[in-house]
């Protein structure tokens, strides 16, 4: 698999929103959130180099991970850029305060053109691997989401997705389970690899309560530029 051609770079970064209390970017398909084994630049180290050269800030410039999407997806990722931010994001997240919607490309059309799917996903660590069960198995957790077939295209469907829990691969798995697994998504049962390595799995539209300004904010981030994608606005 080609590793993907275009990483976000503090020149390149596409930034959605940003205050003194938090960044909200657009990932790219490919980039880390946060540092792992592979030793790849994550996200929050290039939004790190963004704000000292933006705000012109000597020495360590703090920014605090909330959440995470996979490596191969694309979308919105919020950081926070103080302690007190994170520590409320991070109370947002894990209470499940957010709306949380995506995009998903498949070739497959689910039997429904709308419903809700309820598994029980079990991780395997060592495939870093989700599997979907229809009923709970032992280490299982509980996974909700509600989809809808937003738009057929020549070859496609897009899939509008809104999540109710946030599990491992939650929507790769659980779309898989019904024989609808995402375009390019190998690990989960989609035929063929996408060239540069992405899956057509898209953090579209994310809302919450600012966590100082405790207003509603609500971000919307364009698909990347492909054909497939340009198909679905």
């Amino acid at each position: 698999m080609a590793p993907l051609s275009v990483h976000s770079t503090k020149e390149n970064l596409q930034v959605l929103y940003e205050d003194n209390h938090l960044i909200v970017i657009n990932k790219r398909p490919g980039d880390i959130v946060q540092g792992d084994k592979t030793g790849d630049m994550p996200l929050s180290e290039v939004v790190k180099e963004y704000i000292a050269e933006k705000y012109n800030k000597p020495g360590a410039v703090y920014l605090g991970v909330v959440h995470r999407l996979d490596r191969p997806t694309s979308g919105i990722v919020v950081f926070a850029r103080t302690s007190k931010a994170l520590t409320r994001l991070n109370k947002l997240f894990s209470e499940r305060e957010t709306e949380k919607t995506y995009w998903a490309i498949v070739k497959n059309i689910p039997a429904k053109p709308e419903g809700t799917l309820t598994h029980y996903l079990k991780r395997n660590p060592k495939q870093n691997k989700s599997y979907a069960h229809e009923k709970k198995v032992p280490d299982s957790k509980k996974a909700v989401l509600h989809y809808k077939v937003k738009k057929a295209l020549q070859n496609y469907y897009l899939l509008e997705i809104d999540l109710e829990t946030g599990r491992h691969h939650q929507i790769r798995s659980q779309l898989s389970g019904i024989g609808t697994p995402i375009k390019g998504d190998l690990k989960y049962g989609f035929d063929r690899s996408n060239k540069d390595g992405s899956i057509h799995l898209h953090s579209r539209k994310l809302n919450f309560v600012h966590p100082v300004q405790k207003e509603e904010v609500s971000f919307v981030a364009p698909p990347p530029d492909d054909p497939i994608w340009n198909a679905c606005d």
